[in-house]
C-alpha cells in the first residue's frame, strides 16, 4: 500500500533524482521555461517553489542555501538579480504547468513548465482583455432614454 507516500521516486534512485530536479531547477531559471513529462513537472514544482522563495531574501546565507541545491553560480546570480525582484509581491505559485499532448514514441504525458511572471504573450493578452471590457458599452441605455422622452411628452400634454 501507499499510504502517505507523497514523493514520486520518478524510477530513480535518490542520488539520481535529486541531480535530476537540481539540473531541470537551474535550466528553468535560467530559460523561464522548459518542456518536460507531466510527473517530472509536477516534482519540479515542489522542488523549485521553495528555491523561488528562498530568493526573496537576498542574503550570503540564503545565496548559499539555494546554491546547495542548484550547484550552478549562473542559476543563483539568475535567481537574485532577476527572478527574485520580479516576484517579489507574489506570495506563491511562481510556477505554471500547461499540458501538451503525449510524446510520439513512448505516449508519455508532455508538459511546458514555466515562471509566471516572465510570459510576455499571456501578460499582454491579460491587459488587452482589461482594456478591451472598459471600452463595451451597453445595450440598455436607449430603452432609458426612450422611457424618459415619453414621460416627457405626456407631461407636456
Amino acid at each position: 500500500m501507499r499510504h502517505g507516500r507523497t514523493v514520486n521516486h520518478l524510477g530513480r534512485t535518490a542520488s539520481h533524482r535529486k541531480a535530476l530536479l537540481s539540473n531541470m531547477a537551474t535550466s528553468l531559471i535560467i530559460h523561464k521555461r522548459i518542456t518536460t513529462t507531466l510527473a517530472k513537472a509536477k516534482e519540479l514544482r515542489k522542488y523549485v517553489e521553495p528555491i523561488i522563495t528562498k530568493g526573496k531574501d537576498d542574503s550570503t546565507n540564503s545565496r548559499r542555501v539555494v546554491f546547495g541545491y542548484l550547484q550552478s553560480k549562473d542559476a543563483v546570480k539568475e535567481l537574485f538579480s532577476t527572478v527574485a525582484p520580479k516576484v517579489g509581491e507574489r506570495p506563491g505559485g511562481y510556477t505554471r504547468i500547461l499540458k501538451l499532448m503525449n510524446r510520439k514514441g513512448d505516449n508519455a504525458e508532455m508538459a511546458i513548465m514555466e515562471l509566471v511572471d516572465f510570459n510576455e504573450a499571456m501578460l499582454a493578452e491579460k491587459g488587452s482583455k482589461g482594456a478591451a471590457k472598459k471600452t463595451t458599452r451597453r445595450a440598455g441605455r436607449k430603452k432609458k432614454e426612450t422611457a424618459e422622452g415619453s414621460n416627457t411628452e405626456n407631461t407636456a400634454e
